[in-house]
């Protein structure tokens, strides 16, 4: 092997590592379990020579792990400028669903199972149950698909006009009286409820299907209905 085809190698196994850095950081930040990653680089024109001085990176589009640019630059007045495709292949452990999901249908988590698929083309793949527990399929999925949180919705847990309950709670003393809901919310929102013991309106956080708080209490975490 030459000095210029040796130098060419190290900036191309350098481009392909900070490739797959990059895109190993970017699948942790969005949550993904267990990310891997595989790399291609196709070098355009002529191999990079040798450079006198440390090789710079530079990411020119790293939008589509399919189809990413990167730059390696030598400085100075003889240095040289080469660009970089690099082809790339993101999987990890995201969930699908386990069996058909009909549209509107709460998941719970044995809607769910864990399984390796490829998400270059899914950036809003999902690995944790957490997050998907409670919220609602937009559309029907079949048994296989990948559970994605552009087709996940807030489900409406309290409907204008139902009966709801207003639960109160101050120094481990909890008080719970039957209400009306005057507006629909999903869980977190602000809605009207008449108090049918006095009549009264007040302000309530939905804080679980059919239940509510006064809003003026402090964020409860989320609530299980008393047996």
């Amino acid at each position: 092997m030459t000095h210029v085809s040796a130098a060419a190698e190290r900036v191309t196994e350098r481009v392909e590592a900070a490739a797959r850095a990059l895109l190993v950081q970017q699948a942790e930040r969005a949550g993904l379990r267990d990310p891997l990653v595989e790399v291609s680089v196709v070098r355009n024109g002529q191999p990079a020579p040798a450079c006198a001085t440390p090789v710079k990176l530079e990411n020119m589009d790293t939008r589509q792990p399919s189809r990413m640019r990167i730059a390696a630059m030598c400085p100075g007045a003889d240095g040289w400028r080469h660009e970089f495709i690099v082809r790339a292949s993101v999987s990890a452990q995201v969930l699908v669903a386990a069996t058909v999901i009909p549209a509107r249908q709460v998941l719970e988590a044995t809607d769910l199972t864990l399984e390796r698929r490829t998400v270059s083309t899914t950036p809003d793949a999902i690995s944790e149950p957490q997050e998907v527990v409670g919220m609602a399929a937009r559309r029907a999925m079949r048994a296989g698909d990948i559970v994605r949180k552009n087709a996940l919705i807030a489900p409406t847990l309290v409907k204008r006009g139902d009966a709801v309950r207003i639960l109160a709670s101050r120094e481990q003393i909890a008080v719970s009286v039957a209400g009306e809901a005057l507006d629909g919310g999903t869980r977190g929102a602000i809605v009207r409820v008449r108090n049918a013991a006095n009549g009264n309106v007040i302000r309530a956080r939905v804080i679980a299907n059919a239940t509510v708080e006064p809003a003026d209490m402090p964020v409860s975490m989320p609530a299980h209905s008393p047996d």
